[in-house]
């Protein structure tokens, strides 16, 4: 079986890293790597901002990074989801986010909820995480992106 590995954002892969590239109409939706990138330099939000890139076989397809306090139950936040253009389509998406959530499970284990923001025209983001359980929470972050939180346990 294929399985997809979460790999750090390291000096070994950076570049692999900041070659995923979206559909126009999708950049909207997500920063781009770069930028998160430098927000896991700055840690702008949170204690922890880890980048990572998501890889099947000897191909990096994707990215997220988490920003969360650590030992905490509840302040695990993914961003920045994406699949690179010439990777969508095939399912990568649904599989990547199990494996995120489980990823975040293995290395954070009082981990109860995770949360994510969506911005309110990304449809095809909102079907996807409903599917997987995530829940809309009618709240808006600053930047009027939808809440979206997912309970563990």
């Amino acid at each position: 079986m294929n399985l997809i590995r979460i790999e750090p954002i390291d000096k070994n892969n950076w570049e692999e890293a900041l070659s995923i590239s979206l559909l126009k109409s999708q950049e909207k939706f997500v920063p781009s790597v770069i930028e998160s990138l430098a927000w896991a330099y700055i840690k702008p939000w949170d204690e922890a901002f880890d980048p990572y890139i998501l890889c099947k076989d000897d191909k990096t397809f994707g990215f997220f990074y988490l920003s969360y306090t650590p030992n905490s139950t509840n302040n695990y936040w993914i961003g920045g989801f994406q699949i690179d253009k010439e990777y969508q389509g095939m399912g990568l998406g649904t599989q990547s986010l199990k494996r995120i959530l489980e990823f975040i499970q293995e290395m954070n284990r009082q981990c109860e909820v995770i949360s994510l923001t969506i911005e309110k025209s990304n449809n095809h983001a909102r079907k996807l995480y409903e599917k997987l359980g995530f829940v809309n929470q009618d709240k808006e972050n600053q930047d009027g992106e939808i809440i979206y939180k997912l309970k563990l346990k």
